[in-house]
């Protein structure tokens, strides 16, 4: 394979992820693939996630012969993973919650998981918190709204801190210490939760962990050759996008975007 790095997500959410890859790995060639025409993957079936995933996925992959494939979507990551990987001669790499780095950073050992409630329901995640987040008290917290805030913002549009007030009330009001981004979108909002949560709530995601396996996975195979080139593709799957996000893209870098059919 020699073709980009390929990172999926169901919408706009994994471009914090991308951008993470980017640094450490800036001159390689990378395409963005967002299935927002079944945004948000949270309140979709299991069966119907899985298969459209791996229909979708699998067709890109071999249309632009990518070297590797970024899974930066958590719902997504705990469910499709295994079916990609019986189909795909490439590298997968998942997104995995920031259970065990928030385990140990925090300081009273209360902390809490916003995700979209589909990755709070899966037996994954709570496989995951039994394993590392033990000796905490850990609190769960399911928003597809912050989903749709996360959206917004990337079409240009303002987000209200009434807006984010509305959603995290019950965290603020919790008493933990540390709060897991557990959408590769609420990143996309971490300046508008910092600031209403307060500056004492340690907030965590998984970007940098991705970035340096995707690294890692670079360096040690000799049969990936990542095109050398800053070009960047993205790819959507609603029958249009808005110009504030087309605008949004452009200055992120992408130089070509453009729709794809489901399958």
């Amino acid at each position: 394979m020699s073709g980009p790095i390929l990172v999926f997500d169901s919408g706009i959410g994994g471009l914090s992820i991308l951008d993470e890859i980017r640094q450490v790995l800036p001159d390689k060639q990378y395409c963005y693939l967002f299935d927002n025409a079944r945004l948000p993957y949270g309140e979709l079936e299991e069966q119907v996630l899985v298969s459209g995933c791996k229909t979708l996925i699998t067709s890109i992959v071999n249309r632009i012969d990518a070297s590797l494939i970024v899974i930066a979507c958590n719902t997504a990551s705990t469910l499709v993973l295994p079916a990609l990987r019986e189909v795909l001669a490439i590298p997968v790499v998942g997104v995995v919650p920031a259970i065990k780095p928030a385990a140990a950073l925090s300081r009273n050992k209360h902390i809490g998981l916003l995700a979209t409630p589909g990755t709070i329901r899966r037996q994954y995640t709570h496989e995951l918190i039994a394993r590392f987040g033990g000796d905490c008290k850990v609190e769960l917290y399911g928003s597809s709204e912050l989903v749709q805030l996360a959206e917004r913002k990337a079409a240009g549009i303002d987000i209200l801190q009434a807006d984010i007030a509305k959603i995290l009330s019950p965290i603020k009001c919790s008493g933990l210490d540390t709060l897991v981004l557990g959408c590769t979108h609420f990143p996309m909002l971490k300046t508008e939760i910092q600031d209403y949560l307060g500056k004492d709530v340690l907030l965590l995601d998984s970007a940098k962990a991705v970035a340096a396996r995707v690294s890692s996975l670079c360096q040690q195979s000799d049969e990936m050759h990542v095109l050398e080139s800053k070009e960047m593709k993205a790819l959507y799957t609603s029958e249009e996008i808005s110009v504030g996000l087309k605008n949004s893209l452009a200055e992120i870098g992408f130089s070509d975007i453009e729709k794809v059919q489901i399958g």
